[in-house]
């Protein structure tokens, strides 16, 4: 098959999506597929792999490793017929995600949707009344999903939310993403402990980007209640973002500053021994 992933980021940003649609990538073109990646500008990177279309983008500042798609593309327009898709598979479903579906109408095939994300977590960055952007979000998302021939939700519990939410239940599959176990290979818990100068201690470790919508909070005050309980228990959150000094700050309010680490943005292949080490 020859399969369209449209997506509103990828390498070399760091992120669950990106790791995802990589992921998925690999294992489909293992299988003897051709997946064509459409995805936005990435200033000074250049791909190590083939077909990766990217759109024109704009850097937002308070979203640095995010480009913002700007979804026109001559060159994009004139190749695309002659990739002769059988289906386009959207990773969004805003900006590159609405171009998928125009793609999607304009050449008759069908159009996959990856139900990635709670969106209406998203609506902070908003700065309105959070009632109405929450409505429009839903109101915006049940456009989209309209258009859709099928969604992909990565978790059970993903799912629940579009069947609760949104009434849907029927052409909608749990597909988890799937993790490559050669990453894992030649880990070594002992040494990897050594290193970080955990010894004995008992490590509860979290990994993803740094943001509100991830309710670090909660997971903060959490692993808290317990390190003040056992002195030999330590909090690790692996990423970076907007909360970092905002999860420094809870931690040192609640007296556990000393056990709780932020060792910042890791990169894909330190992230096994880091979970090996907990």
């Amino acid at each position: 098959m020859h399969i369209g992933y449209y997506t509103n980021a990828y390498h070399p940003t760091i992120s669950g999506v990106v790791t995802s649609v990589s992921t998925y990538r690999k294992a489909l073109s293992d299988l003897g597929h051709n997946v064509f990646i459409f995805t936005s500008h990435a200033e000074s990177y250049e791909d190590p792999e083939p077909f990766v279309f990217r759109y024109p983008s704009i850097e937002i500042p308070s979203f640095p490793d995010l480009p913002l798609a700007i979804p026109l593309s001559a060159s994009i327009d004139h190749i695309m017929p002659a990739l002769k898709l059988d289906v386009i598979h959207s990773h969004h479903p805003v900006l590159l995600g609405q171009t998928a579906a125009h793609k999607a109408e304009k050449f008759n095939v069908p159009l996959v949707f990856t139900y990635h994300t709670r969106y209406r977590e998203y609506s902070h960055y908003i700065s309105l009344n959070q009632k109405f952007v929450k409505e429009q979000i839903d109101h915006w998302l049940c456009e989209y999903l309209q258009k859709v021939h099928h969604i992909i939700t990565p978790s059970d519990s993903m799912r629940e939310i579009l069947v609760d939410k949104y009434g849907l239940s029927a052409h909608v599959t749990t597909i988890p993403t799937g993790i490559d176990f050669s990453l894992y290979a030649n880990t070594r818990r002992a040494q990897e402990r050594e290193a970080h100068g955990w010894q004995n201690d008992i490590v509860l470790i979290s990994v993803g980007r740094l943001a509100l919508e991830k309710n670090w909070k909660t997971l903060v005050e959490a692993a808290g209640s317990v390190i003040r309980k056992h002195d030999n228990v330590r909090l690790v959150i692996l990423g970076e973002g907007a909360e970092h000094e905002q999860i420094e700050k809870q931690a040192r309010a609640l007296g556990v500053a000393d056990s709780v680490e932020l060792p910042g943005r890791i990169g894909q292949e330190d992230v096994p021994g880091y979970l090996a080490a907990a």
